[in-house]
């Protein structure tokens, strides 16, 4: 995770999933972190943790055992000058069952994971959106761009190397063919997008001439 965007992991706020470990605990150590959660810490991680004046350690419980108690809005609230905005909160899951594949080339198994994955991802990230990534790692993100293409750029930028042989997701449909040609040079192999424009076909066509496999959700995110 840190290395998606080492950067702005600077001062940043780190959780966790499970209990924090010695060997955690030293990688967390190398980056100036604000705070860091988890579902508890062991005592050689404290030693390690603790001596960081300005690192505050809070401990909450497991995210499986939250879920379990929790259940989400089904809208949320967003401010403007002069009154409030209610929308449909962003509840969709991936579903890989209801992918279509709209280019020759199939995704391989293990680029699906990473589909699967990078569609995860950017749920979570500001529209427009775009998550380029391996089997359950992220590798780069674009997002907060005023276009995609744009968004594809910074993810890709900010991969780097590991860009190639990625797995890309957007959080809303391709345009024109040039988000998948700048991927297309970054090296991604395959991508997730919901489809609906009205040039889905020359989307496709350029998908296809790069070699990159492509799957519909017909589904989108697109999250402000």
């Amino acid at each position: 995770a840190r290395d998606a965007d080492p950067v702005s992991a600077f001062g940043g706020i780190v959780a966790l999933s499970h209990p924090v470990d010695a060997a955690s605990a030293a990688v967390l150590a190398e980056t100036f972190l604000e705070a860091v959660i988890a579902p508890g810490f062991e005592p050689p991680a404290l030693e390690v943790l603790r001596p960081k004046k300005a690192l505050r350690l809070m401990e909450l419980p497991r995210l499986a055992d939250a879920r379990a108690s929790w259940k989400p809005e089904a809208h949320e609230l967003r401010s403007i000058p002069g009154g409030l905005l209610m929308q449909t909160r962003d509840l969709l899951r991936a579903d890989p069952q209801k992918w279509r594949v709209v280019t020759r080339r199939q995704p391989s198994p293990e680029e699906m994971e990473a589909l699967q994955f990078a569609w995860i991802v950017v749920k979570h990230l500001k529209s427009n959106a775009i998550a380029l990534a391996h089997k359950d790692v992220t590798v780069g993100m674009g997002m907060g761009q005023t276009n995609r293409v744009d968004s594809v750029r910074l993810a890709a930028q900010r991969a780097g190397e590991r860009a190639k042989g990625s797995a890309l997701g957007s959080d809303a449909f391709f345009p024109f063919p040039d988000g998948i040609e700048e991927a297309a040079r970054a090296g991604v192999a395959a991508v997730a997008q919901p489809g609906g424009s009205v040039r889905d076909a020359e989307v496709i066509a350029a998908a296809d001439a790069l070699g990159i496999a492509m799957v519909f959700t017909d589904a989108r995110h697109f999250r402000h």
